[in-house]
């Protein structure tokens, strides 16, 4: 039950603007084997965590390459695709859809437009810990019959912990935050902060910093 919130406007007027303000978290089981998020290998163009179970080692969930490409997914239970191009503007994706109007979505990206219209007027290191608040909320946007529909009865049970913005159960919930900002000058930050020893209680923080490859 991922979930992505960004806004990108590749030609920011003003100077202390963003190109790209992304808040992603990633939801996976909390004994899932994974390498946090750096450059792969002798690759020093892609930037991102590595999925190492069993059979499935090398994918990932999010990253990023020095060229400006990045990319994305979340899991999706219906096999219908959004064909309509996007342009500039402020966007949700969870697990359907992009801005599918789930509660959680919906509350979600409010609060990340709240810290987006103050971002020019923040440090950027306040601007991530913004960000970081608003992937860690775990306010229950209940009721919601979009998220019943397509979880069915493998959602029912844990329905509660699955319609907050960070998901919470025993063995399996938000494990990595990621925040990546681009700014006009084409310098990217790119801030992981990850579970440590499958322990909701104990996490660590990353940050890459590159400039982007004309």
């Amino acid at each position: 039950m991922c979930i992505i919130f960004f806004k990108f406007d590749p030609r920011p007027v003003s100077k202390n603007a963003y190109r790209l303000i992304l808040a992603a978290n990633r939801d996976e089981f909390y004994h899932r084997p994974s390498k946090l998020a750096d450059f792969w290998g002798n690759n020093n163009e892609i930037l991102s965590g590595l999925d190492m179970e069993e059979g499935k080692e090398g994918g990932s969930w999010l990253g990023m390459s020095t060229r400006g490409k990045l990319a994305a997914l979340t899991n999706y239970l219906q096999p219908r695709l959004d064909k309509d191009t996007r342009g500039r503007g402020t966007y949700g994706l969870s697990n359907a859809l992009l801005d599918t109007p789930w509660r959680k979505l919906s509350f979600g990206k409010q609060l990340f437009q709240e810290v987006v219209e103050q971002s020019q007027a923040l440090s950027k290191e306040a601007l991530i810990a913004g960000l970081l608040n608003v992937l860690n909320n775990e306010e229950a946007q209940l009721p919601d019959p979009a998220i019943v529909k397509q979880g069915r009865e493998y959602v029912q049970p844990i329905l509660s912990k699955y319609a907050a913005v960070c998901v919470r159960c025993s063995d399996y919930g938000t494990r990595t935050n990621t925040v990546i900002l681009v700014d006009t000058e084409g310098h990217v930050t790119f801030t992981e902060r990850s579970m440590v020893d499958e322990d909701p209680t104990r996490w660590e923080t990353s940050t890459h910093e590159f400039r982007l490859q004309t």
